[in-house]
């Protein structure tokens, strides 16, 4: 047993060095066989091991090291660490190998996002497959596939409540199929994404049905209790996520007679990571996947990790400390994983979770929220003023930028940056609402409210891209004008996640302006969950007319495939991040990339008019200067007065004043 960490005496880099040399020896007597037959490849993992187990042992002796038991688990995760580096594939430790030598190769400006249901967009994993020449075609390179693993029937939060991590539901295939699946992708230059979810598992997951069954070892890897007392007083702190399925934070289950810690919903029983076997038994699934192929894990719901009387149970500090040992652990064993961040909170929050050491790739739910609010308000001051203020993040890392995603909308712009623009975050929260749902007269959208709650009038958005900007009205209500103007919206949004930098990441289907499907309100299983409208299966008749320009579908697609090749050309938009520039007119959002010379300016309009601005008072280039739109292909002389359609976009490219 550890003396206790907060006692002055305790002396962590002497513990850790005392405990390296202790356990150096009985892995290696453990795994002698492998030691002798591969003695170069057990000295690199040694090294490994010698680098990070400093970093290691002093998180865990943070979260664990008052246990009495804290060097058996501790010494059993080094142990499942080591079997799972020796049973990694051959080909996976070459990319180890390779992604060690090149740590910031996803900032590449080629990367591109794609992101989809196995079933869906293709059937089964097979389908998917069948897909790769579409995905080469689109210019993918990162391909994430939603939950699809083995979950209940019926309601499963859309294969969010895993029964089983290293089973595929069997509807999709099989694990053998998405080991086949992630080399056919590497070999084709995708890396596979898929979702870690690993604050709760199903109820029907193994632990969970042997904790139902009353044995004790696993009702400890939740959090269960006999009557209303504890759960009470956490709840006095917590905040509801789906009211509307139920209230609070826990469920009372008949069958055992307990109340089962259950955040998001009753089927998904949280996770207890102060117990330090879950820890373990989830650091080994990590690597179960990573070594399926897998390249980086998407961490779900990782503000909620940890449970803590008399605060949120939001965002606290041991949710870093779990997520920075699970990199560590991926370092020593599988060094190509990433980590993803899926944290919808406050942006000050979202931004903690950004770090090499922590997760190198994070999902900017701001900048999505905020090109939405963009859209209705048609004025960029929140946008702009968020960006200067938000966007820069550490080096090593990428914001993963986005316009929709399975999810629903939730508006999680600072209330302080609104405070500051003299705007109520309150008030503005209710208007877009009104504005995405329809509501609100003159609005462009078609969409719908997704858990709204009556008492705290706190509600999100559901609905596919081109219905939220404006093409289902336009075309059952509208003219061409309409049509038009939404097809100018949906282009415009995505211009900006694939030019202002970071990974740009496309939910597959707003590629060819797939509409909302009203469809899934016949499903019982799905009716109550307004998220299912932008949920819908590929529409292959859209797809089939991408290449037909006159076609709204190939309008849209050939419009994307237009940016998507001009991103990829434009090395000097992954090389730092943007200037964010005040362009003199409330309705253009304006940001610049610059490399030694040369800079190229992106200016967006959010108007439904034409916007004049001159660039001659932005001051940014030289007086005498041709500038030439490259994705219109004009060119002018003169930065007196610059003039943008509606929703138009320009990347305007020339040389820095002098």
């Amino acid at each position: 047993m550890l003396d206790k960490p907060n006692q002055p005496d305790f002396d962590i880099e002497l513990e850790s060095k005392k405990s390296l040399e202790r356990l150096i020896p009985r892995l290696n007597d453990r795994f002698s066989t492998f030691r002798k037959s591969h003695p170069e490849a057990w000295k690199l993992y040694i090294r490994r091991i010698q680098t990070h187990f400093p970093s290691l042992f002093s998180i865990l002796v943070d979260l664990y090291g008052q246990r009495y038991d804290f060097f058996f688990y501790f010494e059993s995760l080094l142990t499942e660490i080591t079997k799972a580096w020796i049973d990694r594939p051959g080909d996976l430790k070459k990319l180890d190998a390779l992604r060690e030598g090149q740590p910031n190769w996803f900032q590449d400006h080629r990367m591109l996002g794609g992101v989809c249901y196995v079933d869906l967009f293709a059937g089964d994993l097979s389908g998917i497959r069948n897909k790769i020449p579409y995905f080469k075609e689109l210019g993918l390179t990162y391909l994430h596939l939603m939950p699809l693993f083995k979950s209940p029937e019926g309601e499963n939060d859309g294969g969010y409540a895993i029964s089983s991590y290293r089973e595929v539901d069997p509807k999709l295939g099989t694990m053998e199929d998405l080991r086949l699946l992630a080399g056919e992708l590497r070999e084709e230059g995708i890396s596979l994404v898929i979702d870690f979810v690993f604050n709760h598992t199903s109820n029907e997951h193994e632990w969970a049905l042997k904790a139902r069954a009353g044995e004790q070892r696993y009702q400890n890897y939740y959090r269960i209790f006999p009557e209303r007392t504890i759960p009470n007083a956490y709840e006095k702190t917590l905040r509801e996520i789906f009211p509307e399925e139920h209230p609070g934070a826990f469920t009372y289950f008949y069958d055992i007679g307990q109340w089962v810690w259950t955040t998001f919903h009753s089927n998904q029983w949280d996770l207890n990571y102060a117990n330090p076997e879950v820890f373990n038994q989830m650091a080994g699934e990590m690597l179960f996947l990573a070594n399926q192929g897998v390249e980086v894990l998407r961490l779900d719901a990782v503000a909620f990790i940890w449970k803590e009387m008399g605060t949120s149970c939001e965002n606290l500090p041991q949710a870093h400390s779990i997520i920075q040992a699970y990199n560590l652990i991926a370092r020593i064993a599988s060094p190509a994983l990433l980590f993803k961040s899926e944290a919808i909170v406050h942006p000050d929050e979202v931004a903690k979770y950004i770090h090499p050491d922590e997760c190198q790739l994070s999902y900017n739910p701001l900048l999505m929220a905020l090109l939405w609010n963009t859209l209705a308000t048609r004025e960029v001051n929140l946008l702009l003023y968020s960006m200067k203020k938000r966007f820069e993040i550490p080096d090593g890392c990428a914001w993963v930028n986005y316009v929709r995603c399975h999810d629903d909308i939730g508006w999680t712009f600072s209330d302080e940056d609104a405070a500051d623009l003299w705007v109520n975050a309150f008030d503005h929260r209710q208007f877009l609402n009104a504005f995405y749902t329809g509501r609100f007269e003159g609005s462009f959208a078609r969409g719908l409210p997704f858990q709204e709650n009556i008492k705290t009038k706190d509600a999100r958005i559901s609905g596919t891209t081109a219905s939220l900007a404006g093409l289902e009205k336009a075309l059952e209500e509208e003219t061409q004008v309409e049509v038009d103007l939404a097809i100018r919206r949906i282009l415009l949004i995505h211009s900006i996640i694939l030019s202002i930098g970071g990974i740009p990441l496309i939910y597959l289907g707003d590629e060819v302006g797939t509409l909302n499907d009203y469809s899934y309100q016949d499903d019982p299983a799905k009716t109550d969950d307004s998220r299912w409208v932008h949920r819908t299966e590929a529409d292959l008749e859209r797809y089939a007319k991408r290449g037909e320009e006159e076609s709204i579908p190939g309008r849209i697609y050939q419009g994307f495939q237009k940016l998507i090749h001009l991103r990829k050309s434009l090395s000097i938009i992954s090389e730092k991040l943007p200037d964010f520039i005040y362009t003199g007119n409330p309705h253009v959002f304006g940001y610049i990339h610059k490399d030694h010379d040369q800079q190229i300016l992106f200016l967006n309009n959010f108007s439904d008019f034409s916007q004049s601005l001159s660039l001659k008072k932005l001051n940014l280039f030289k007086e005498k200067i041709i500038l030439k739109d490259i994705v219109s292909g004009i060119t002018t002389s003169s930065i007196e007065e610059l003039e943008l359609e509606p929703f138009q976009f320009m990347w305007l490219q020339g040389c820095l004043k002098e």
